[in-house]
């Protein structure tokens, strides 16, 4: 059955480029086989369906001609090259979607092999409120395919020259031809000993066997932003896992901040709650606050009102050219729950007086 990639990341033809963005990370997330209740098939068919609809060449070929059309650009099938045997007139026929759409769209063979791209691979962090609002730097240490450190991702032993592989005769690709009851089906795949290169080591690495990558485990330092949210996602370019004579795919680290007993984020700025007396609100006062850039004395206008919100100027979220928000200061008159003798001849004066 053809698969419909829109509907695998759960949008309309029509999407947009960022909303196509945004399904995959979400879906990503979601069936990431590294995850409890991950999804390993669901994971590769949401990438899949991303990688066709996020280059704007392979999702014009699906749109047009459907999954066949995608994978004419090296997508998820056979590399471009079919044949479907059992014509009208017992004759196989071939074609080459390659080549086919290289003449609408200026690809094909000619444009040259596609390199393999690793996985990617997603984390969770949880930092504090603060380091949230700052921004900080977090040392990760993930086990995942990498580069091989002995051969540097050549498959070969140093100093070790390349031959032409035996098993495609240097063309980097093997023809394969199977029957069915529709007559014989033949399609290209890119050669499993070379890697689609042509050429393979003399003497392969001892480390990684001539595969040009292993399992290992790496630490990689993620600077988190300042003013990240919770729940955002990092995107680290090329630190995903390897893949043999390719390119690394990608890492997402997904932040989780803490919640913080005293402040909250309202957009780019701060927020808070303090208690005021009653005679203070009357009166005024002065109120020395702990704020996330150390000690603040807060001035308390005599006459003010239970709700009443005071305003601290670029102690809130930092933002682009040098900016940051601001501090909001929620205040709550606090109405004792007893009042002793005097206290209260005190407030009867003052009822008396009409306050």
């Amino acid at each position: 059955m053809a698969k419909n990639y829109y509907d695998i990341l759960g949008l309309k033809q029509g999407a947009t480029a960022d909303e196509i963005k945004k399904a995959f990370h979400k879906l990503a997330h979601k069936y990431h086989p590294d995850k409890k209740g991950g999804d390993e098939g669901k994971f590769k068919e949401v990438n899949e369906a991303y990688q066709i609809l996020s280059d704007d060449r392979k999702r014009q070929a699906y749109d047009t001609y459907g999954e066949a059309g995608a994978n004419g650009f090296g997508g998820a099938g056979n590399n471009g090259a079919w044949d479907f045997g059992g014509g009208a007139n017992g004759q196989d026929f071939q074609f080459d979607l390659g080549d086919l759409f290289g003449e609408f769209f200026g690809g094909g063979r000619g444009a040259g092999r596609r390199s393999r791209r690793g996985r990617d691979i997603s984390v969770d962090i949880q930092i504090p409120f603060a380091e949230s609002v700052f921004g900080t730097e977090r040392n990760l240490l993930i086990t995942k395919i990498g580069s091989c450190d002995h051969c540097q991702g050549s498959g070969a032993e140093p100093n070790s020259k390349s031959k032409t592989c035996s098993s495609c005769n240097g063309q980097g690709k093997i023809h394969e031809t199977r029957r069915s009851l529709l007559g014989s089906f033949s399609a290209m795949r890119e050669c499993d000993a070379c890697f689609g290169t042509g050429q393979v080591p003399e003497t392969r690495c001892g480390t990684c066997s001539g595969h040009g990558v292993v399992r290992k485990n790496e630490e990689i330092k993620v600077t988190i932003p300042p003013g990240v949210n919770d729940g955002e996602m990092i995107r680290l370019s090329g630190r995903g896992e390897a893949a043999p004579r390719g390119v690394a795919g990608d890492l997402y680290v997904k932040v989780h901040v803490e919640k913080h007993p005293t402040f909250r984020r309202e957009g780019d700025n701060l927020a808070l709650d303090i208690n005021v007396k009653l005679s203070d609100a009357l009166l005024g006062a002065e109120y020395d606050i702990k704020t996330l850039d150390g000690a603040l004395k807060v001035k308390i206008p005599a006459g003010v009102s239970s709700g009443e919100i005071l305003r601290v100027k670029n102690r809130g979220i930092p933002m682009a050219a040098n900016r940051r928000g601001d501090l909001y200061i929620h205040l709550k008159i606090k109405t004792p729950d007893k009042l002793s003798k005097k206290a209260r001849k005190l407030i009867e004066d003052l009822q008396t007086e009409g306050l």
